[in-house]
């Protein structure tokens, strides 16, 4: 059966609900902040892999995600610990009733002071009550907030790519309609933004709200926001709901500088640095490399102290290292770029044919590899080393070579790898990573 809003019945029903809210909120607060704190670890673990494997869409997906599990779990927090203190001052109010000032016996300074600004427990109650429901309603609305500026920001990179990128081989008319559009979003967002900022100002305007409604309508669908517009209006109605919303705003702003600092141990050394002869990032490091969501910087090797007469070489797969490639060896660019998120679907019927050609490609795509790659131990050059293709112990996909050792004194020394790029027929050979490390023999 369908409800009547503007029944009695079922405006009593809501009014029934509103007295007993208090519990729904809290049983939705404690599971969602326990499965929020469950939430991080693996949210993380999938940006990292993500992040790494160059997948740009995953990773903004995951970001949205993080930045959501972190308000909503400071906002439920907070509010757990405000409707704590509400039944606790219900509590209290059942044993000893309203505050007796009377018996308190302050110097009549004082209890002019306390009287008008603490009023009555029961007005203290309500204002705990108040705080709880808009706290409560609020935390789910900044996701939403969140999700339409992620939106907005989204449609402006797809019609940069879409319309506009490849502008010089693309239909002028797709071309003037990106400008077009990307204009038009970008003023929407601009006019949103003043409009949110200054509680509906464009609205109220005679002449603004007419050059404002079609953006208005627009980014009314493109960011969600009919989803949740009925709540940011009965905010705005509301005096108390009004200043608790939209002080909270800035209040995580402030929140996330805070978060930002971090402590300096030193001037000039970090062990977060980009490893070179004096610095060694455990990221260069097979041994270092244990937790999961840790990966490979561009290069590793086994370990800072090596042993062996030989050391192996791990270099990470990016997307840079195959673009060096096919600028090196024109040759090799597919027509088609396979690269990037494609269906795994294919229809192809001639696949025996295609996987010959195939072989013979990554043959000499591996040749290719060992022309634009060299390394360096000390003095010591290394030119054009075998590599295979394969995956790291922590499942990142890479090229793996080997070198000797036999030359090399006992001591310290560092790894230089160097890649060579080519641009308008010029070769640049760019220092890619140093390694620091110290052989000694058994």
């Amino acid at each position: 059966m369908q409800n009547n809003y503007r029944s009695k019945a079922f405006k009593a029903w809501l009014d029934k609900l509103q007295q007993e809210s208090w519990q729904l909120e809290l049983i939705i607060s404690g599971f969602s902040v326990y499965g929020l704190s469950q939430a991080f670890d693996p949210l993380e673990l999938y940006y990292n892999i993500s992040s790494n494997e160059g997948n740009t869409i995953i990773s903004i997906g995951i970001v949205l995600m993080l930045f959501s599990c972190y308000i909503l779990m400071t906002s439920l927090l907070l509010h757990v610990v405000l409707r704590g203190l509400w039944i606790g001052a219900l509590g209290l109010r059942y044993v000893s009733g309203d505050i007796d000032y009377k018996k308190l016996n302050y110097r009549p300074k004082f209890d002019r002071y306390i009287r008008r600004k603490t009023g009555s427990f029961d007005k203290y109650i309500s204002k705990l009550e108040d705080y709880c429901s808009i706290l409560f309603a609020t935390s789910f609305l900044l996701i939403f907030y969140m999700l339409s500026i992620f939106i907005s920001i989204g449609s402006i990179v797809a019609i940069s790519i879409l319309m506009i990128k490849d502008h010089q081989n693309s239909n002028k008319i797709i071309f003037v309609l990106g400008i077009g559009a990307l204009f038009f979003v970008l003023i929407g967002m601009f006019l949103t933004f003043i409009d949110f900022v200054t509680q509906g100002y464009l609205k109220k305007n005679k002449w603004l709200a007419k050059v404002y409604f079609p953006f208005y309508w627009v980014f009314n669908y493109l960011t969600l926001s009919f989803l949740y517009r009925p709540l940011v209006h009965n905010f705005l109605d509301n005096r108390f709901g009004k200043r608790l919303h939209f002080s909270l705003i800035p209040l995580y702003f402030i929140a996330a500088t805070l978060a930002s600092y971090q402590h300096n141990r030193s001037n000039y050394l970090n062990t977060n640095d980009d490893s070179n002869q004096y610095i060694a990032n455990i990221n260069n490091y097979d041994e270092t490399i244990t937790k999961k969501g840790m990966f490979i910087k561009n290069a590793s090797i086994p370990s800072k102290i090596i042993t062996t007469n030989y050391l192996p070489v791990f270099i990470e797969y990016n997307e840079d290292i195959e673009d060096a490639i096919f600028n090196f060896n024109k040759t090799l660019k597919p027509q088609y770029d396979k690269r990037g998120l494609k269906s795994g679907l294919n229809f192809s019927f001639n696949e025996v044919a295609k996987i010959k050609n195939m072989d013979s490609l990554k043959t000499e795509y591996l040749k290719t590899l060992t022309k634009i790659y060299s390394f360096k131990i000390d003095s010591i050059d290394f030119n054009q080393p075998d590599f295979i293709y394969t995956k790291h112990n922590n499942n990142q996909e890479g090229f793996e070579t080997v070198l000797p050792l036999k030359n090399i004194t006992e001591g310290k020394h560092s790894l230089d790898i160097f890649r060579i790029e080519k641009q308008d027929s010029i070769n640049t050979k760019n220092k890619i990573v140093t390694i620091p490390f110290w052989h000694y023999s058994k």
